[in-house]
């Protein structure tokens, strides 16, 4: 099923898991996806910014995609393609569309700086995979250093029928979720699905904005299904009590680069979602001092929510 524009709810960002000598964790993979679709993802992200794809060679990315693809069993994945040039992304795409991807994710490289660059690059990159191919624009200027206004973004979708959901991070970012919205009332945009990430920081608000969902890695994904559920259902208070619950370790997890990567898959590693905390080198890994400080805030979670004491069923 190709990804549109009514996209909803929750696409975790999926991590990749890793032996501690480096080798991809392929059945770690397999419980993750079983994971995932068991708490009610609506869909999943392959190879983004906390997949580790800078890390993994040309056949181990399509392989590790392929395995998500089947293994989901009919929910959408998004793969991430994002490439200094078109070629290696344009190869990556038709590959991973012809195993059955939904769509594909497009990170702006650092060096675009004007807005006719960014717009000018999204309209090259669909030309390159192919103007047929659905693909998520990934809107995060604290990792990429491009700043996209509201206009460029409405101009991006605009002029790219493929363009279908945008993968919302910066930071403060809930008023560019209402001008978009805006756009779309007043007729000057077409629809487009918003999912957000930033690790879900804002999520609670975020949804309340106009976003239709999260696309983030937090290492409660189960928690991002039933804030959005919550909020979908009326439910206000409900899903703000249980994200205010989660809000200490969300912050912790959100440090930037490896570190809050590190966090992630030490908490899921405890969770029994995967093996493994490893991260392929070069990478990070939690000293004793943070390992206590995130096992004291799993501590006050669980307070709240049971499913921070233990591992999963």
């Amino acid at each position: 099923m190709l990804l549109t524009a009514d996209a909803k709810g929750v696409y975790p960002i999926a991590p990749t898991p890793f032996h501690e000598d480096g080798r991809i964790d392929y059945a770690s993979i397999d419980r993750m996806i079983d994971f995932y679709r068991s708490v009610g993802s609506t869909g999943m992200t392959v190879l983004g910014v906390m997949g580790e794809a800078p890390k993994l060679d040309a056949a181990e990315a399509l392989e590790i995609a392929t395995r998500f693809i089947n293994r989901a069993e009919g929910l959408p994945v998004i793969i991430g393609v994002s490439a200094p040039g078109f070629a290696a992304m344009a190869s990556l795409t038709r590959a991973v569309m012809d195993k059955g991807a939904a769509g594909v994710m497009i990170a702006p490289p650092n060096t675009l700086r004007t807005d006719d660059q960014i717009t000018t690059y999204y309209r090259q990159a669909s030309e390159a995979i192919g103007t047929e191919v659905p693909f998520v624009i990934q809107d995060f200027p604290q990792t990429f250093s491009v700043v996209m206004t509201p206009a460029v973004i409405r101009k991006i979708v605009q002029e790219n029928s493929a363009c279908v959901m945008l993968k919302h991070e910066d930071w403060p970012g809930l008023e560019k979720i209402s001008a978009l919205r805006n756009f779309q009332a007043d007729g000057s945009m077409k629809p487009i699905s918003i999912l957000c990430g930033n690790g879900g920081l804002f999520l609670d608000f975020e949804v309340e904005r106009g976003a239709d969902g999260a696309m983030t890695g937090y290492a409660f994904p189960d928690m991002l299904c039933d804030v959005v559920r919550l909020q979908a259902e009326g439910q206000r208070d409900a899903a703000h009590d249980l994200f205010d619950a989660h809000l200490p370790l969300l912050r912790y997890e959100q440090q930037q680069g490896a570190v809050g990567l590190a966090v992630r898959k030490y908490v899921m590693a405890k969770r029994g979602i995967i093996a493994s905390d490893a991260q392929r080198k070069p990478g990070a890994s939690l000293s004793a001092k943070a390992k206590a400080e995130v096992e004291y805030l799993l501590s006050r979670v669980a307070k709240h929510d049971k499913r921070a004491a233990g591992k999963i069923a």
